[in-house]
């Protein structure tokens, strides 16, 4: 058992919940879109062509949401105004699992309660299969057999094998991001390493600005946080979920803000 596993199967290390958010794409392209979210989180390299963004998870902490309906609402809003899927890891003292959202259409999920019992639909992980591109044989199999019964491979464990599996895909989470941390250790570890950066709405020293990768036009990505924030508006109230209502609200305002005013002038 390596060092930071032993650290995550450690007692009351998977109490307290956390998640991080896997972009398909460069950290300058994530922080284009990242103001969608409303929050300023560090922004790291994940393996070629992969960035991860790690909340602090303030919403989960106050207990406003629980962790996977927080980080779901949040992959559906980066995901919407991007060309790249978005897939939400996360875990609680119950259960773990993933959320990957892809342009419009509807996220797939699985989840594992923390004995590691399966809780979800083989169907979700062809489907995570084909829209991330993985192996359809050898990919497939691997991930067939993290929904089968195994006694001895709790949640975290699961998503490990995961992760284990995208590594094929070009993910590497950096030294320290591992599954199983709580939020607040996740963060520190996060903002300690060399290329960390914050994104987010935040303007000022130490805004992330990105150059040319990917910026969206602003209309489009007005267009974009309307898209995400009235079906967010209406997912939180099915679900009594003030915190994605808020999000919602947030996005849809602000993107109606975005639509109906006049467009800067070219320099």
């Amino acid at each position: 058992m390596s060092t930071e596993e032993a650290e995550e199967s450690a007692p009351g290390s998977g109490a307290a919940p956390g998640a991080l958010l896997l972009c398909r794409a460069e950290p300058d392209s994530v922080a284009a879109v990242a103001p969608l979210l409303g929050e300023r989180m560090p922004l790291v390299r994940a393996g070629e062509k992969w960035s991860v963004l790690v909340p602090e998870g303030r919403p989960w902490q106050r207990g406003e949401d629980p962790v996977d309906r927080v980080v779901t609402g949040w992959a559906a809003a980066l995901a919407v105004g991007a060309p790249w899927p978005v897939l939400a890891l996360w875990w609680d003292a119950d259960r773990a699992g993933y959320t990957l959202a892809s342009g419009f259409r509807r996220p797939v999920g699985y989840v594992w309660l923390a004995d590691g019992t399966p809780a979800g639909e083989d169907e979700a992980m062809h489907t995570f299969a084909a829209r991330l591109g993985l192996d359809p044989v050898l990919d497939l199999q691997s991930l067939d057999r993290l929904t089968r019964p195994d006694r001895e491979t709790d949640a975290r464990a699961r998503l490990r094998g995961l992760l284990a599996v995208l590594t094929r895909a070009g993910v590497s989470l950096p030294a320290g991001l591992g599954i199983g941390h709580p939020a607040p250790r996740l963060l520190e570890r996060a903002r300690a390493l060399p290329d960390a950066r914050w994104a987010g709405p935040a303007r000022g020293r130490g805004a992330l600005r990105p150059p040319c990768a990917y910026r969206p036009d602003r209309r489009v990505l007005a267009l974009a946080q309307v898209t995400a924030g009235v079906p967010l508006m209406a997912w939180g109230a099915r679900r009594r979920s003030g915190g994605l209502a808020a999000l919602g609200a947030v996005l849809t305002c602000r993107g109606a803000l975005g639509l109906v005013r006049p467009a800067p002038p070219r320099p």
